[in-house]
């Protein structure tokens, strides 16, 4: 069960491994584009290729869909960047049901790992395979595998390191599950810890992202404008105003010099380089996107920008 590019990676190493997979649910058709086209997700258009069976439910409650996922007769489902699935999915096929999750869970339960973690300035992530169960990612765990994240890295770059690290690890687990060698162990040390000891690591969450957290405050320090750059980057994007329009930035460098202008403005050569006050430095904008334009980087974006 799964929908975006992320979710491919895992069921291509899952069919490379040579597991039975007896059907890919995913999201129904949507229309995209300027032209409203109706597109199919990433891992239909996979299961198609590959000769999958494929169900698109638009409620997964839908009677007619509940018969037709109990009829694949699955002894496992996997779900990877896919939709909150009500206990009578989840719950159906013998071995129950796992998920993919993109953290070192508990750390960062909820929809957007990869941007909050880059964020937060996290100097390493990872993923984790557990069992669902009703509460949002806090099921058992059943395997994790960290790894770094570079200080200049973006949300983009860390997603697709992680897909793919996700997905031998969703391997293993599945290995693990069949020939019973793997044990779940349950997510409640940090909570349990928090509870004993106030001064343990608090958990940190990984909500949905809004406009409202887009937007560049340049009031905060460098360091932190530039995690919040990296880590949306390249989707939904962080903003700032220039002129009357608006400028996503995709890429960012950090100046650790106390600003001679007034925090939030900008200043440019017109030609090499654009930066902006913040609280202890200067942010440049390295790779822009001004409003109702295409992507460009800074120095190809100030040829064609009149101040």
């Amino acid at each position: 069960m799964g929908t975006p590019e992320f979710a491919v990676a895992s069921l291509e190493a899952l069919v490379k491994a040579k597991f039975n997979i007896v059907g890919v649910v995913t999201a129904p058709d949507k229309p995209a584009g300027r032209s409203m086209k109706m597109t199919e997700s990433a891992a239909k258009k996979y299961a198609v290729r590959h000769k999958l069976k494929v169900l698109q439910p638009e409620k997964l409650k839908n009677p007619e869909f509940l018969k037709e996922l109990k009829a694949l007769n699955a002894d496992l489902q996997i779900v990877v960047a896919f939709r909150m699935l009500p206990e009578v999915v989840w719950n159906m096929p013998p071995m129950g049901t796992i998920n993919l999750h993109g953290s070192l869970l508990p750390q960062y339960r909820g929809a957007a790992p990869i941007n909050w973690a880059v964020i937060n300035g996290e100097k390493e992530t990872g993923v984790t395979t557990f069992k669902l169960r009703h509460e949002i990612d806090t099921g058992d765990i059943l395997l994790q595998e960290s790894f770094p994240i570079d200080e200049n890295e973006t949300a983009g770059e860390v997603h697709d390191r992680m897909k793919e690290i996700g997905a031998q690890l969703l391997v293993r687990t599945v290995q693990g599950l069949a020939d019973g060698s793997l044990v779940a162990s349950p997510q409640t040390t940090v909570h349990d810890q928090q509870t004993e000891n106030p001064n343990s690591q608090l958990l940190k969450h990984a909500p949905k992202i809004f406009t409202d957290t887009c937007k560049i405050n340049w009031l905060k320090p460098i360091e932190k404008i530039h995690n919040l750059i990296r880590g949306l980057s390249p989707y939904p994007a962080a903003f700032t105003e220039l002129g009357d329009k608006t400028i996503k930035v995709f890429r960012s460098e950090k100046e650790a010099m106390l600003p001679t202008t007034k925090i939030g403005r900008w200043e440019s050569d017109g030609k090499t380089y654009l930066k902006f006050a913040a609280r202890d430095g200067y942010i440049h904008l390295k790779d822009v996107q001004l409003e109702g334009k295409k992507r460009m980087m800074i120095e190809e974006f100030l040829r064609g920008y009149r101040f």
